[in-house]
């Protein structure tokens, strides 16, 4: 009984969310809770299970809430303003260093984890240098998917902490044994890059060209930004980073500490706080707020024991002898899997039964969380129709939906492939 509520709870949920019946937050609420009751618990029980749910996700919350906000204040302080002017200055005329610069400038960009704030920046930096080479158009949307996709595996980005968040985990343990395939998949970006570019050379040559980054920036835009302290903007991060992923200190504390750091050091006045804030401000309550529900979600989900009841079903289903092989095709079908599910439809719906049938057969849960990672909404994201970003990507561009995953969708999955096989060889999952 529990099983079947359980498998309906997951498809209704995915029903109305696909279909845009309720929106995520609104059906990441409403669903369990309506099972719970079908399910006999009363109104107290069920509340305990919300708040242990929401208790479990608070440093997750947390943690997306200043990472977010310290990558923001980077980006408006202009921390990346040189590295932008630098490849543009560098690849002139030469489609081959455009293409991979665009690819470099994407991966460097994208440490904020926000895939929208990525495609902005880099695409209005680009896009008028494309069109004047005349480089084919379908190659720029698909470099910049290519590039986000292996960096939006960072603790902090949407998607990394719906992982975290469902299997009760922490960066240390979900990020850091997957940095080798994150770094797999940028070299994998990289020779995509070369590929394609080495053709658009050899089809278009070299020519004279000169762009001015400084001089496409926004009023509002200059007004926030901070160039006598690029320098110590720099150190921050990157010791932010050197102590995120020692885990000297706890995420959520960590950004805390950083994007008030940030924020002080970049805007000591407080009219420019809350030019920053009211700036960004809406992102990150839909995201960290979303967090939270889902929270309850898993609480209601786990203390009502339906998904131990969906995962003992399932271990019925497999046989012992091809249980290993679990994380492996978790892996594979991840990039597919954001064609046909949201973010929150996989990781809250899909993952939590996923990791419990993993446990059942005595495999490390997180390896499935690892593995979901390489690919669903991550590398897969920039090609999905599901995510709102993907049409901002193909609206600047100017390309259709369906040419840019045609093109994509190979390179992508290869991607997936290759950040796979490194998170073999790595041990981060096993077979």
């Amino acid at each position: 009984m529990l099983a079947l509520l359980g498998f309906s709870t997951i498809a209704i949920f995915l029903f109305l969310i696909i279909t845009k019946r309720l929106s995520v937050i609104t059906a990441l609420v409403i669903v369990p809770l309506l099972a719970g009751i079908i399910a006999g618990f009363s109104p107290k029980e069920l509340g305990e299970m919300m708040l242990a749910g929401m208790k479990q996700v608070a440093p997750t919350g947390i943690l997306l809430t200043f990472a977010v906000l310290y990558f923001a204040t980077m980006l408006d302080a202009g921390l990346f303003d040189p590295v932008v002017a630098f490849i543009i200055k560098y690849v002139k005329g030469d489609p081959l260093k455009v293409i991979l610069g665009t690819a470099i400038l994407t991966m460097i960009v994208h440490l904020d984890g926000d895939g929208t704030a990525t495609f902005m920046i880099v695409l209005s930096a680009f896009l008028p240098i494309y069109k004047r080479l005349k480089i084919n158009r379908l190659i720029l949307p698909c470099i910049v998917a290519l590039s986000v996709g292996p960096m939006h595996l960072v603790p902090w980005s949407g998607t990394s902490a719906r992982a975290i968040s469902t299997l009760k985990s922490d960066a240390v343990h979900i990020f850091n044994p997957n940095i080798p395939a994150i770094l797999a998949g940028l070299a994998w970006v990289l020779f995509v890059a070369y590929f394609l570019g080495m053709k658009e050379r050899k089809r278009l040559g070299i020519v004279d060209f000169a762009y001015n980054h400084q001089e496409n920036l926004s009023e509002h835009e200059r007004s926030l930004r901070r160039p006598k302290l690029i320098i110590l903007n720099a150190i921050l991060t990157i010791s932010l980073i050197v102590v995120l992923i020692k885990g000297l200190i706890p995420a959520p504390v960590l950004f805390l500490l950083a994007s008030m750091l940030a924020l002080l050091i970049n805007y000591p006045r407080l009219t420019d706080q809350q030019k920053v804030l009211r700036g960004h401000g809406m992102n990150i309550f839909l995201v960290s707020s979303m967090i939270f529900v889902a929270g309850i979600f898993s609480g209601i989900l786990t203390g009502t024991k339906m998904i131990d009841a969906m995962a003992n079903e399932l271990v019925s289903l497999i046989p012992q002898h091809h249980a290993n092989l679990l994380p492996l095709l978790t892996a594979i079908t991840s990039l597919p899997a954001s064609i046909l599910f949201t973010p929150d439809a996989y990781y809250f719906g899909v993952v939590p039964i996923l990791s419990q049938t993993a446990t059942q057969f005595h495999l490390d849960s997180l390896e499935i969380g690892r593995a979901a990672l390489l690919g669903q909404m991550t590398v897969g994201f920039p090609i999905s129709p599901l995510t709102a970003s993907t049409f901002l990507l193909i609206g600047l561009t100017e390309v259709d939906l369906g040419e840019h995953q045609k093109f994509t969708f190979k390179w992508a999955w290869g991607t997936t492939l290759v950040m796979t096989i490194m998170a073999l060889l790595t041990g981060s999952i096993h077979i």
